[in-house]
């Protein structure tokens, strides 16, 4: 099997060979979404690509929840296996699948009954309400998908194979990107076959997850009797995945109250603003698939009792962080108009006007998510959840705050602007917080 014991070994090599994997996986999850979106844009028009992206927030809040719980399970598990002990790993597997079932179908049901309220309750314009609504009500079906593959991810990802989720999300997005271009580019279907190829694939990804575990990776296989809930893990999972989930759930929430800023400003700045979450998306991406690492790393040597181990593996982490901005930072200031022109035809020059001015300065902010990915990785894996929940709700909160203030003036460099506001501050209070907890933890007192 894959599994990988962090323990041992090269530190860097086992966060590079954890980390890049992950990152492809999370850019072949995030590819989902552009494609539907620059499919919708080139072949349906922009009032499809504006309503995917009114859209989105809400989809990304169900999807960063789901990943949050899956999370926190994850570093249990990362525990379970530094330490060796594989029963309570299998048993965490169980909770954390049971439990989902129920909360998934549960999810699904809610958002497809307020699907259209939310929508009007932030202002989406009236010409794409009902697209908009139709859209995410279909994506709202594949939230049991999309747990069930975070589910089984998590646990692959506990015992270090971070390779294998990437082959099956590889075949997936591929899928939705030939079943887009057939049906919507080929055959001239609209918005509702987006989000059904979408769902597809998911479902995809989630199958292919759960077979190739009953056929490789006997540790973390379910038999007959073995399905069942320990109330003393799901209480840990729920306190460490809700925590975790809150904290995901805090960036697409704040996603979803500037998008009700940008709403007013017409269809264009919503297209604009639509196409630049998407490249953003994939910038932020590899920043929060090295903290992942840097969580997998810290939690299976915490389990293995090794702190000095912990203290390289992070420092390690926090370089990678910086490498990445470094690449990104020249790669999005150098092609920000050829990446805004994917999304929009000829004639939208607004459009992407818009879309490169905001992204000239984010260029630059990227190294600021760098460094409080890393940060939120490394108490992540050390269990203290609660700093990265309040981390993120500073952040977040300020951005939205300043968002309000500075988009009706400068237009959407606005939001750039109140980003790196918001991501400073979350710095101020976490760099002085981490030499604090060290030198608790150090003298045993934590």
């Amino acid at each position: 099997m894959a599994a990988v014991n962090m323990t041992e070994g090269k530190i860097g090599r086992h966060l590079i060979g954890y980390s890049v994997p992950l990152i492809l996986g999370n850019l072949f999850q995030l590819t989902y979404n552009a494609v539907d979106s620059i499919i919708a844009g080139r072949f349906i028009g922009k009032e499809a690509l504006a309503a995917e992206g009114t859209a989105s927030p809400v989809m990304n809040i169900v999807i960063l929840g789901i990943s949050g719980i899956c999370m926190g399970a994850s570093v249990l598990m990362s525990e379970f296996y530094g330490a060796g002990e594989r029963e309570k790993l299998k048993r965490e597997m169980s909770t954390t699948v049971i439990f989902g079932f129920w909360f998934s179908l549960a999810v699904a049901a809610l958002g497809m009954l307020c699907a259209k309220p939310l929508l009007a309750a932030l202002q989406v314009p009236q010409e794409l309400l009902n697209i908009a609504s139709v859209y995410l009500s279909i994506i709202f079906l594949g939230a049991p998908f999309t747990y069930f593959y975070n589910a089984v991810s998590a646990a692959l990802k506990s015992v270090g194979d971070s390779k294998t989720p990437l082959k099956f999300l590889a075949f997936s997005s591929v899928l939705n990107g030939v079943l887009d271009l057939i049906f919507i580019g080929g055959l001239g279907f609209g918005i509702v076959c987006s989000a059904v190829t979408t769902v597809i694939a998911e479902a995809a990804s989630a199958l292919l997850c759960i077979l190739y575990v009953y056929r490789k990776i006997p540790m973390l296989q379910l038999r007959r009797g073995e399905f069942a809930i320990d109330g003393g893990l799901l209480k840990k999972t729920l306190s460490y995945g809700s925590i975790t989930a809150l904290q995901q759930s805090c960036q697409p929430i704040g996603k979803l109250l500037i998008q009700g800023a940008v709403n007013p400003l017409g269809v264009d700045m919503i297209a604009a603003f639509n196409a630049v979450n998407r490249i953003d998306d994939y910038a932020f991406t590899p920043e929060q698939s090295i903290s992942h690492g840097i969580t997998t790393f810290v939690a299976q040597n915490r389990g293995a009792g090794k702190r000095e181990r912990i203290r390289a593996g992070f420092r390690r982490g926090l370089f990678l962080e910086f490498c990445y901005w470094v690449c990104i930072c020249l790669t999005v200031t150098f092609l920000r108009r050829p990446l805004m022109g994917l999304f929009v035809t000829e004639g939208n020059e607004g459009i992407v006007e818009l879309g490169s001015g905001y992204l000239a300065m984010m260029a630059i902010f990227y190294i600021f998510p760098a460094f409080t990915n890393g940060m939120q990785g490394f108490f992540r894996g050390m269990g203290n959840m609660s700093i990265t929940l309040l981390g993120t709700f500073i952040q977040t909160s300020l951005r939205v705050i300043f968002v309000y203030l500075l988009t009706p003036r400068i237009g959407l460099p606005g939001v750039a602007c109140a980003c790196a506001i918001g991501w400073s501050f979350m710095l101020l209070v976490e760099i002085p917080y981490y030499f604090w907890f060290m030198k608790k933890e150090k003298r045993g007192t934590l």
